[in-house]
């Protein structure tokens, strides 16, 4: 793998008139194609150094989601299905025939859209400490949505702190705990708290269920559980890793492209 940087172009795809969305593009344009889609209140620019140790050979399109990172729309619609259609569009842009898509984080539920929505286009999923969690999945009673939900109207930046303390195993350092929070707290509004929303309504069960591809899980040990293993190990391949913490991509950019690139897709 390089460790050099890569050349990168700053691209965009306008998917109506209310949505602009940013990306980057590196790698030769007929090489293997792998779409990265972010985590929830986070950017593209996560996966600059996981970019910088893939093969030279692979084409790398990471992308902002919807008001995330540099891209922007006014649009009120905020579910799982609508961000796949941001990467859709990025996809249609760059003429991608066959590609894997890659999610962290809110973008492992998006690549599963993605997967489902482009079924011929896509050959395998990707997420890296996503799917497993179930505080969240399979879809919660309309008392716990409720739940959850008002926790994160009534004091968002108490929402968030407690995302980042359950993704952060024991041990965790607190300047890296508090690096995350000051970022995702500062996620643009309304569109943060209605993607939150968007996730928690966002039934997976119904979606892996049409979902074609084969989906492989890089889970943190310390946050995976034995009962999500034994609900899903027959429909995705979970994968325990140690690299860190929920932010594995940002902490271990080599080890994570080590992953990404490591996945059988033949």
């Amino acid at each position: 793998m390089t460790t050099a940087s890569r050349t990168r172009k700053n691209l965009e795809v306008q998917r109506s008139g209310h949505t602009t969305i940013r990306y980057t593009a590196s790698g030769p344009a007929g090489g293997r194609t792998m779409a990265l889609i972010h985590g929830w209140a986070c950017n593209r620019g996560d996966y600059d150094a996981v970019t910088d140790h893939l093969p030279e050979d692979y084409r790398v399109l990471a992308i902002d989601l919807a008001e995330h990172g540099e891209s922007r729309s006014t649009r009120d619609v905020w579910t799982m299905e609508e961000f796949a259609r941001d990467v859709a569009a990025v996809l249609e842009a760059e003429s991608v025939d066959t590609c894997v898509v890659a999610g962290h984080s809110l973008g492992g539920a998006v690549a599963v859209e993605v997967g489902r929505l482009l079924p011929d286009t896509v050959s395998h999923v990707i997420a890296l400490d996503a799917l497993h969690y179930l505080s969240l999945f399979p879809a919660l009673s309309e008392e716990q949505t409720d739940a959850m939900l008002s926790m994160f109207r009534s004091d968002f930046a108490g929402g968030v702190r407690g995302l980042v303390e359950a993704g952060s195993p024991a041990g965790t350092d607190t300047a890296l705990k508090a690096s995350y929070f000051e970022k995702m707290v500062a996620v643009r509004q309304p569109a943060g708290l209605r993607s939150i929303e968007g996730l928690v309504h966002w039934d997976m069960d119904a979606a892996l269920r049409a979902t074609p591809q084969p989906i492989t899980v890089f889970a943190i040990r310390d946050l995976v559980t034995r009962e999500a293993i034994d609900r899903y190990g027959d429909r995705f391949d979970i994968v325990p890793v140690d690299l860190g913490s929920h932010h594995f991509p940002v902490e271990a950019p080599e080890g994570t492209a080590a992953l990404l690139a490591g996945v059988r897709t033949e």
